[in-house]
This record gives C-alpha cells, structure tokens and sequence, in this order.
C-alpha cells in the first residue's frame, strides 16, 4: 500500500487529531517557554495564546464528532476564522517588535490589574494595542522569533483544516 492510499484511506477524524496534537504542542512549548525557559508572555502573546486554545478546542470537538461534509465546511471555517484573527494578532505582534525604539509602545498595566478594573472590551482594546514588554524580542529559531512561528503554524492550522473539508476519501 502506498503512502498515498495509507493517506487517502486515513479517517477525517484521525486528521482532526493531528491539527489538534499539533495546537497542544504548540501549547506545551509556549508553557516550557514559560515556566522553564523565564520567558514570560507578552500582552500579544496571551492573545495568541487563546487563539490558539480556541482552535485547538474545534479540532478536539471535530475529531469527537466525526462530521461529514456539511460538518467539515463549518469547522474549516471555524478554524479558518481563528486562524486568520491569529495571524492578525501575530502580525501586530511582528510590526511592534520591528518599530523603532522611540515609537514602541509604552508599557501598561499587568493584566490581572486589568481584568479586574476595567470593562472586558476596554481589556481586549489595550492587549491588542500591545505595549512596550511586546516589543522584546525573546526565544529565535532560524532568526524567526516567537510571533513569526505563531504566525506560520496559524497558516499551517487553517490551511490544514481547509485541506481536511476538502478532500476527498475513499468513503465518500
């Protein structure tokens, strides 16, 4: 048997759980970062994170639900959805680490502070307004920081549940 028909053959629900393992490895790494590496998230990066929790959460509801076509369109868009709003999170993210120094945001408040003394949208607002913290560029590989890689996997999860809504089994 070949790849090809090993592939062909493969359930749409096994292909759901590899975007969903991919989006919790994703996950885990943002925590070692974290909590082994002292990096701490950015105001930027927690949005991204949610995003990415968010999409890992359709995935896992997609695999458990073994959706036929109808199904696998709503999910695709779904993702697609929360892909694209990654990628916008992820390319702000990248803008502000590339301002120069003078115009880099200025720090705010933590966001504990926020959530408990301001309304959910004025929150939302100023996470996504970024701050100075944002704009410091941590953990590299292959001279791409952290937003650049964020913003690479939200291509590779929407175009992989796109792929998904779209193929053809042999079932079907």
């Amino acid at each position: 048997m070949t790849m090809y028909a090993l592939c062909r053959n493969l359930s749409n629900r096994w292909l759901y759980l590899a975007g969903a393992l991919f989006a919790s490895g994703l996950m885990g790494f943002g925590l070692y970062l974290q909590y082994v590496k002292h990096q701490d998230p950015c105001p930027l990066c927690m949005v991204q994170r949610a995003v990415f929790i968010a999409i890992l959460v359709v995935f896992v509801v997609a695999a458990l639900h073994g959706p036929k076509r109808l199904g696998e369109r709503i999910y695709a868009a779904l993702i697609g959805l929360l892909s694209l709003s990654g990628i916008g999170v992820a390319a702000r993210h990248i803008w502000i680490q590339h301002l120069p120094k003078d115009e880099v945001p200025a720090c705010g408040p933590g966001l504990d502070y926020m959530l408990e003394t301001m309304p959910m949208a004025d929150v939302l607002k100023e996470l996504m307004h970024g701050s100075g913290e944002c704009a410091a560029k941590g953990w590299t590989l292959l001279g791409l920081g952290i937003p650049e890689w964020s913003l690479l996997c939200y291509l590779v999860l929407g175009a992989w549940a796109v792929l998904i809504s779209l193929r053809r089994t042999a079932n079907s």
